[in-house]
């Protein structure tokens, strides 16, 4: 039973983990736990997986009326988890984090079922520090996050990152090629990526708009993914360009194939969510980090080691300004590209290509301790 769902940060660890042991043992029976909401509800069912389902409980970080519904929606939310169990006579329960974590977690525990839980974010979740207690086995992606007995497993890549890694080492001149006419770029320039994630960042949109005309002039190309409904803005600025400039930034809210403008990519610039920062590493890729600057803290921790390896730079968002891009960004788009791929190479050597074999390991070490 693998327990995952809400985000993107959740749902694509769990499926890259349930292929890998589907890989290796094709007779291995895989249940994901998820929510109606979530969207482990569109992805699970898409890769051919069952989904069971239980309601979604919020965990109140401050005192709130939620804390007095808890206890009798944690209770449903167990039991339905318990039930989906059984149904699948699940033998490990493996838990990504999220909302659904914790009743499986709980669930399982009832049971005296084994749990692995996995932790994306250099900060741990409410969830996966409940079940960390009495797991299994106990996953981190990044070092020093604190849980107990942690090891050291690096994120599952998602299946078109983890080929996009394999494409690289075997023919990078190919594969770069073909994602530039795909991409509609010039391939004898430089790209910078820009993504502020599927929802898209004001201040990475109006700060990399606002050196558009510095960028290109360098010789470099933008291809900038605004977010969805964020792009009119940027296509404003960009509009504003000398023509002979204009057709070298190329906007777009999103970007299905994400793994074509990794496969581009020069430098990318971007927030630091735990997905983002790995799999930029897998690839060797350098990038300039800037953190939400909201939520826990966790994007700066997540960020940090990489660029602690040289392998990026991270910046405030407050202090992401024009200013700053054109004395950073700048000057590593010069004609000289040794900077660049130094720090490919840094990111490259925190980078973790395997996270969802590793993973798989513990569940598979987990599963014949109950045989």
């Amino acid at each position: 039973m693998l327990a995952g769902g809400g985000t993107a940060g959740h749902v694509n660890p769990l499926l890259a983990v349930a292929e890998e042991l589907a890989r290796r043992d094709p007779s291995t029976r895989l249940t994901v736990l998820g929510t109606a909401t979530g969207l482990e509800a569109e992805l699970v069912p898409a890769r051919g997986l069952p989904l069971a389902l239980v309601p979604r409980v919020p965990l109140p970080r401050r005192p709130t009326l939620d804390w007095f519904r808890l206890p009798g929606r944690l209770t449903a939310a167990v039991r339905a988890a318990g039930a989906a169990i059984d149904a699948a006579d699940a033998r490990v329960v493996v838990g990504f984090g999220g909302y659904v974590s914790t009743p499986a977690y709980l669930a399982a525990r009832q049971r005296r079922i084994p749990v692995v839980v996995h932790e994306a974010n250099a900060r741990p979740g409410l969830a996966n520090r409940l079940g960390a207690r009495w797991a299994a086995a106990v996953a981190v992606t990044f070092p020093g996050t604190p849980l107990p007995h942690a090891q050291l497993t690096g994120m599952p890549l998602r299946a078109a990152v983890a080929d996009l890694v394999g494409k690289q080492a075997t023919d990078p001149g190919g594969t770069r090629g073909a994602a530039l006419a795909a991409l509609g770029l010039e391939p004898g320039r430089p790209v910078v990526v820009v993504t502020g994630g599927s929802l898209g960042a004001v201040r990475l949109n109006a700060a990399m708009a606002a050196v558009g005309a510095d960028l290109v002039a360098a010789g470099a190309q933008v291809l900038h993914l605004t977010g969805a409904g964020k792009a009119e803005a940027v296509r404003a600025v960009v509009g504003e360009l000398p023509p002979a400039l204009r057709p070298r930034y190329h906007v777009r809210e999103y970007l299905p194939e994400m793994e074509r403008a990794y496969a581009v990519a020069a430098i990318v610039v971007c927030r630091s969510g735990a997905a983002t920062v790995c799999e930029l590493a897998a690839l060797g890729l350098p990038a300039v980090y800037v953190p939400l600057p909201i939520g826990n803290g966790e994007q700066r921790l997540n960020a940090a080691p990489v660029v602690a390896a040289g392998g990026g730079l991270l910046v405030d968002d407050a202090d992401l300004t024009p200013a700053w891009l054109r004395a950073h960004l700048l000057p590593l788009l010069g004609p000289d590209p040794s900077e660049l791929a130094a720090m490919g190479a840094a990111a490259a050597t925190v980078g973790v290509r395997d996270g969802a074999s590793r993973v798989a390991d513990l569940v598979e070490r987990a599963s014949r301790a109950v045989q």
